[in-house]
């Protein structure tokens, strides 16, 4: 069976467009709702919580397509993909924090931007699969 064809697969993209929606949809919201430089609030604190919702929602939906999914080397490619993904956000955030600790200059790194960076990581780690070892995996 092929895998984009495999029914773990077809279960994750029904579950990660929808969460991908709600994702979008909380920061449009928060971005619509919350001004610039807005003190911390009920408000703030409820809207800001949204979308990390949607981002557990995508980490449970991922964790789930590792437990469906019955064939193992579909499962290791996509472990292998969540490493690379891993290595290259932590190593990242390291190197940039360090930066920011002694070098007073450099622009500090947002938070919300370490969960859009480690999804950027999957699609590197997918091309790790692809080029480095011959096959992209499922997903």
């Amino acid at each position: 069976m092929q895998a984009k064809h495999h029914p773990a697969i077809r279960r994750y993209g029904r579950r990660i467009i929808p969460i991908t929606f709600a994702y979008v949809g909380a920061i449009a919201l928060a971005t619509a709702l919350v001004p610039d430089n807005a003190p911390a609030s009920a408000l703030t604190i409820g809207l800001a919580l949204l979308p990390g919702m949607a981002a557990l929602g995508w980490l449970w939906a991922m964790g789930r397509l590792l437990i469906e999914l019955d064939d193992e080397y579909l499962r290791m490619l996509e472990v292998r993909k969540f490493l690379v993904a891993t290595g290259i956000t932590l190593a990242i955030t390291s190197v940039w924090g360090v930066l920011e600790l002694y070098s007073p200059q450099v622009p500090k790194l947002a938070v919300f931007f370490v969960f859009p960076m480690w999804c950027i990581g999957l699609a590197l780690g997918q091309l790790v699969n692809r080029f480095a070892f011959g096959d992209r995996g499922p997903c």
